[in-house]
């Protein structure tokens, strides 16, 4: 693996449109249906935690960087899927949840984040100083030179700690580096219409490399550019309340054409989530290398057991007392903590909680862990340990429904809701066509 993500900047120089899609969640089941969708297609899997999910104190899953590391090699050993094809990538690692410190707390703070992610052995590190910290000007645009410079910092952190590990394990594979700053607003836009998305100019995107390299080298890290694969850009595309800003290619004519000036780099797209199969393509024939989905995955999930849920209620609805009430106790975990929805949606009571379970954003992925809601699964999937009655299958996973008919899939709840999942990673394994990687 440890050339895979390279090989694919090298068959894109060479014309051929193939990336990979990265899960970018901590959820158990989707983590799951991914890792067993990647053992049925022979695809390699990419991972990737983000700075809020997992840092150096828990984040919001309450995983450090190791832990997040154990949860997956625990998993995969249930699944049965060797570690050594997934890739773990840590995404927009950088000052970004400690910007409210100035800049030497938060470097500080983004330096030892950086070190726990490459030294429990992380290898795509998205390195993103593009928010300001507190003692930032700010009425002032935040300079290329500035960006670049704490980049280079943390870059030399990941490369001295690398060179630690590489002591303790000669194998231990070397990271690979994504940079840039051009990142669609966290939590997806929340405009009701589609404002649209300005396209990263070219000569935004050449400053950004320049910048980074001559910084690379100016931090004595100059070899560590050759293992900077990626520039995240913004090629047009959101994920948001209602859904997304769709891909248009015409409007990055220019920005995929450069690209093609750069034979070692790729771009990155994030917040791909909700593009169709055929946008998804486009985009990597257009340079990008590495789609990141996040909420796309995690709706699913939420859409299949919804549909479980609302399966249930059909079921037991002349004995209430045995239904899970997952939607309703989800909705209740949320309002009882709305700290991770509340500046997220707008609108009146009513719309708001239509968003609270309806939003393409999906808010409630905050949720699952709580306790109380992993109980409800519990017994959602409990009262259908037997299968789903095929007249409600049929009713509420049409596509699930006719798998169970043609044999493809067991009427088992989990089984279920994880193929709803992997509905959604389809649409990125055509997109990225990465099985022409083997």
């Amino acid at each position: 693996m440890a050339d895979y993500l390279r090989n694919i900047v090298k068959l894109q120089k060479q014309g051929k449109p193939v990336g990979i899609y990265s899960a970018c969640t901590g959820n158990r089941l989707v983590l799951e249906a991914c890792m067993r969708h990647a053992m049925e297609t022979g695809t390699v899997l990419l991972i990737e935690s983000t700075a809020n999910q997992v840092d150096q104190y828990g984040g919001y899953t309450g995983m450090k960087p190791a832990d997040f590391m154990e949860m997956c090699k625990e998993l995969a050993k249930e699944v049965g899927m060797p570690m050594e094809r997934i890739i773990l990538g840590g995404d927009h690692l950088g000052p970004l949840t400690f910007a409210g410190y100035d800049e030497e707390k938060a470097m500080s703070e983004a330096r030892e984040l950086i070190r726990q992610y490459v030294a429990a052995g992380f290898t795509k590190i998205h390195i993103d100083t593009s928010m300001k910290v507190a003692s930032d000007d700010p009425d002032t645009r935040l300079a290329d030179e500035v960006i670049a410079r704490r980049g280079a910092e943390l870059a030399k952190v990941a490369e001295d700690t690398y060179a630690e590990l590489e002591k303790q394990n000669p194998e231990a594979v070397h990271p690979v580096y994504i940079v840039g700053s051009e990142v669609p607003i966290s939590g997806g836009s929340q405009d009701a219409v589609d404002q649209g998305v300005q396209v990263t100019k070219v000569s935004d995107f050449k400053a950004t490399v320049e910048t980074f390299k001559k910084a690379f080298a100016e931090h004595d890290i100059a070899d560590a550019w050759n293992y900077v694969i990626a520039v995240v850009v913004q090629p047009g595309v959101e994920e948001k309340d209602a859904g997304c800003t769709e891909y248009i290619r015409e409007k990055a004519t220019e920005l995929s054409a450069a690209i093609r000036e750069f034979p070692n780099l790729v771009f990155e797209a994030h917040s791909t989530d909700y593009q169709t199969k055929f946008k998804l393509r486009e985009l990597v024939e257009d340079g990008a290398g590495i789609l990141k989905v996040g909420p796309g995955l995690t709706l699913a999930l939420r859409e299949g057991l919804f549909a479980l849920a609302n399966a249930e209620r059909e079921l037991y609805k002349d004995e209430p007392e045995k239904q899970s009430y997952f939607i309703e106790i989800l909705d209740r975990s949320m309002l009882k903590n709305p700290k991770y929805f509340a500046k997220y949606y707008y609108g009146t009571p009513g719309e708001i909680a239509y968003k609270r379970k309806y939003s393409f954003s999906d808010r409630c992925r905050y949720y699952y862990a709580n306790p109380e809601v992993e109980e409800a699964v519990d017994k959602l999937f409990d009262n259908f340990k037997d299968g789903v009655p095929l007249g409600l299958l049929s009713q509420f996973m049409p596509i699930q429904y006719t798998k169970v008919r043609e044999g493809q899939l067991k009427n088992d709840p989990k089984e279920l809701v994880m193929d709803r999942v992997m509905n959604c990673i389809d649409e990125y394994l055509y997109g990225s066509q990465q099985q022409m990687l083997g």
